[in-house]
């Protein structure tokens, strides 16, 4: 299916982000800004990427539009009105599918329709009309715990759109999902799309993705971080359907690339002193197996390869590859100049040594991050040395509010489990102090 919507027939503004800036209050009563001057207008009948690092603040910028956030400075208007409160004419999906688990598929989606106030028979007919529309006939009565991933998203998506909104928001919504179920979901989620008589009109998503987002958007947003500000606007031009092997295709996810790699893998800024070393770093998505596997690649190769050859050598995303990256240098293990990476001193003395050895060197790096410190001394406090998941993602949040907490957590157990720094039970969900 082919859509009349391109970025230059989409020229109705539907939003309006004007000057936007955005700050949250850490503990200490410190300012965190998270995003500066963001002006952004979506089109009627366009599909808008937000890409960029994490932390460069794309989900607060879709919470915004949404009305779930109001900015700290700036204005934000729909159809040309000041948005006050919740936008009714948007919804939103997450990454992890917030489904209530007690409730059935056609429960799931009746719950947002009971929201909205309809009557019993109109929440049928959407529920029946949605559940068609994404796939899922036959699962009416099944919990979410009995669905694959891909069909949680499904049932996700059938939510957001039984509401009818005029824009859809999508955060991250396929990062959970196997790589052939993302591919199907994004070509679904455009035909739905397309029918331009139809809404939602325009879709924003965020994604790390960079293929997914030239597969499937009309303009390409590229964030900055620290705080997040708008790099350039990318228009993608390419006639659909796309397909992902083609010359233009590869041609753009290329142009892509350089952007990206000059923003996200800077020089190593100096050390901080004073107030600006106590800031809290965020923890890239990566495990040690990938970033002791990255290593491991950089030795056999010199020392020092490509970032995109990395990622074509190991036909990894490369947003992932980024992220691996990110937190190699991140434990001083690796430096990135420019669009090289390469094994900094510690990297090679990390590989060189024996088992416990690299657990000792891994160590010594995770105490000297902030989250690290916090965490630990939160635990030589505590009674039985102690600590529940829900206080250290209290942590997380309130120190790295940009952040996916959980995503955070989830890498922040598997460096500190790795490094023997404690141990964490999943049925209490309980963090105990190595040694007790």
């Amino acid at each position: 299916m082919t859509s009349a919507a391109t970025p230059e027939t989409a020229t109705e503004i539907l939003c309006d982000v004007q000057h936007v800036s955005h700050e949250f209050t850490l503990p200490s009563g410190r300012p965190l800004v998270v995003l500066r001057d963001i002006s952004l207008s979506i089109r009627a009948n366009e599909i808008v990427a937000l890409l960029g690092p994490s932390g460069c603040g794309k989900s607060t910028i879709l919470r915004i539009v949404a009305g779930l956030i109001r900015p700290t400075e700036g204005a934000v208007r729909y159809h040309g009105r000041p948005l006050v409160g919740l936008n009714p004419s948007v919804a939103l999906v997450f990454q992890s599918f917030a489904l209530y688990p007690w409730l059935t598929v056609a429960e799931n989606i009746d719950v947002a329709l009971r929201a909205a106030g309809l009557a019993a028979a109109e929440r049928e007919q959407r529920t029946q009309h949605v559940i068609r529309l994404v796939g899922l006939t036959g699962f009416e009565a099944v919990c979410p715990r009995e669905l694959s991933g891909g069909m949680k998203q499904r049932v996700g998506m059938a939510r957001a759109l039984a509401v009818d909104p005029e824009i859809l928001l999508m955060d991250e919504p396929f990062s959970h999902v196997d790589a052939l179920t993302a591919e199907s979901l994004r070509a679904e989620v455009v035909d739905i799309w397309s029918a331009l008589d139809k809404n939602p009109s325009s879709i924003v998503l965020v994604s790390h993705d960079i293929k997914e987002v030239v597969f499937m958007a009309d303009r390409i947003v590229i964030l900055g971080a620290n705080p997040g500000c708008i790099r350039t606007i990318v228009p993608n031009r390419l006639p659909r359907p796309r397909d992902y092997r083609s010359a233009d295709f590869l041609a753009l996810v290329d142009q892509l690339h350089e952007i990206i790699t000059g923003h996200e893998l800077p020089d190593a800024p100096a050390a901080a002193t004073g107030e600006a070393a106590s800031i809290m770093e965020a923890l890239p998505q990566a495990t040690p197996g990938e970033i002791v596997g990255l290593l491991e690649y950089l030795d056999a190769r010199g020392g020092q390869d490509d970032l995109f050859r990395i990622a074509g050598e190991t036909r990894r995303d490369f947003g992932h590859i980024i992220n691996i990256v990110e937190a190699a240098e991140l434990l001083n293990f690796v430096d990135t100049p420019k669009r090289i990476v390469q094994l900094d001193t510690l990297g090679r003395t990390f590989l060189q040594a024996s088992a416990e050895e690299r657990k000792t060197i891994w160590r010594e790096q995770l105490v000297q991050l902030q989250l690290y410190q916090h965490v630990l001394a939160a635990l030589g406090q505590s009674a039985n040395h102690r600590l529940e998941r829900n206080a250290v993602e209290a942590t997380i949040v309130a120190h790295l509010p940009g952040e996916h907490h959980e995503r955070v957590f989830e890498t922040f157990i598997h460096w500190g489990r790795y490094a023997n720094l404690f141990s964490y039970d999943e049925g209490t969900q309980t963090l105990v102090r190595a040694g007790d």
